[in-house]
């Protein structure tokens, strides 16, 4: 090869890799941060306005705040658009505000509400997170021109040796949002980057402080936001009038024990405020709510050991480990799941019979109700590949094989 030829090659070499994983330099690499208006979100504007990244800030305005702009600890409250604004003009850089109104409602608080009339455990922010941050704001950066979308998620993002990107636990284990991101796709997680999922969240407040940013001494968002006082049945009421109906409590052993208000005061592994007396619950051991049953309006009671789920039936699975699952899956997986966003992962395997997805669990698992999510894990260590997950359709509490030997 000449000389000539060998100068010309390099000059059009690509260019090195930057942080964000693309090949440009920051300052041709476009990003759209997700403002929330939090500490987390802030912060990643502000640490990748410091690295040279041509930053551009948006704000989905989600729901009518009403009551809850002035509340503590709830998310998404007015306050917090000023606060991204705020936050925005001290980075200086563009900032924007999307009214999602009327998208949020139809896609997220109304299937809340409709999920719970139906006797389940919704977990709205698994469906804001898929059916509207990374979905239609994917359009809006597109639109805006941006090579990634940046949030303030606890999770790590690197590529997976094949073209792609794998999701890992966050290496904060008490602020790990896997939990919440199972539904990503393959798709969103080439455009997505999470700069948070390797730091702890105490790092993430000094550089708040660092940077002078009005949310360093913000409160974490700890309510669902269109729920700012945390009564998810007076919401529903609201949203639905007249969708509490009134209907039995019954024992597992078939004894009506009361009456109830309707099915959305109770969950699944409920204890307290069932309304019954010590006479009425037979004046033994502790009763806890065992299923819902919204077509025959009834709340079933029964003993903690009649908590225990040993099979789950999973709907709407996403598979983002590699390979194809249902090949992988047909004689039994092995990996961990999660069934609980305060639980950490633990032993199962999945199996696939027919259109059927069905999780065994090594060992039975306490209050685990249809509505919530089972994520898929590599393993039960600290910073495991996340595989996927599905939400959860059904339960058994006998397990697999002695309902194959029944």
């Amino acid at each position: 090869m000449s000389l000539s030829l060998q100068t010309q090659m390099a000059g059009h070499a690509q260019p090195a890799l930057n942080s964000l994983d693309i090949a440009k330099a920051p300052a041709d690499t476009r990003v759209v941060v997700a403002m929330s208006g939090g500490v987390d979100s802030s912060v990643v504007a502000a640490l990748l306005k410091r690295d040279g990244y041509d930053v551009i800030g948006v704000t989905l305005q989600l729901y009518d705040h009403g009551a809850a702009v002035h509340r503590k600890g709830a998310c998404c409250a007015g306050q917090d658009i000023q606060d991204a604004r705020n936050v925005a003009a001290r980075l200086g850089i563009p900032h924007y505000v999307l009214d999602y109104e009327t998208l949020f409602k139809e896609k997220v608080i109304d299937r809340f509400a409709q999920s719970y009339i139906e006797g389940e455990t919704p977990i709205p922010c698994v469906t804001c997170n898929q059916q509207i941050k990374f979905a239609d704001l994917f359009d809006t950066a597109r639109e805006l021109g941006a090579d990634v979308l940046a949030t303030g998620h606890y999770i790590a993002a690197r590529p997976d040796g094949h073209g792609g990107r794998a999701l890992y636990r966050a290496a904060d284990a008490d602020r790990d949002q896997s939990y919440f991101l199972f539904a990503t796709t393959p798709e969103q997680l080439s455009l997505l980057r999470f700069p948070l999922g390797e730091m702890p969240k105490s790092q993430v407040r000094d550089y708040a402080h660092e940077f002078e940013l009005v949310v360093a001494d913000k409160a974490d968002s700890q309510d669902i936001c269109f729920v700012p006082t945390g009564k998810y049945a007076e919401v529903i009421e609201k949203l639905r009038p007249g969708a509490a109906e009134p209907g039995d409590i019954m024992h597992i052993d078939g004894r009506l024990l009361g009456q109830h208000a309707g099915l959305i005061h109770y969950t699944i592994g409920q204890r307290r405020g069932l309304g019954l007396s010590d006479a009425e619950a037979g004046g033994g051991e502790p009763l806890f709510v065992v299923r819902l049953d919204s077509d025959k309006r009834l709340v079933i009671v029964g003993p903690r050991s009649a908590l225990a789920t040993h099979v789950v039936e999973l709907r709407d699975v996403n598979w983002i480990g590699d390979g194809d699952l249902p090949a992988l899956a047909a004689d039994g997986l092995d990996l961990a799941v999660r069934l609980r966003s305060t639980r950490p992962p633990v032993p199962a395997k999945l199996r696939i019979k027919g259109n059927t997805f069905c999780v065994e669990l090594l060992q039975g698992e306490d209050g685990v109700s249809p509505g919530q999510a089972c994520v898929f894990y590599e393993s039960i260590e600290p910073r495991a590949r996340v595989l996927g997950g599905g939400f959860i359709k059904a339960t058994r509490n006998t397990p697999e094989s002695q309902a194959s030997a029944a």
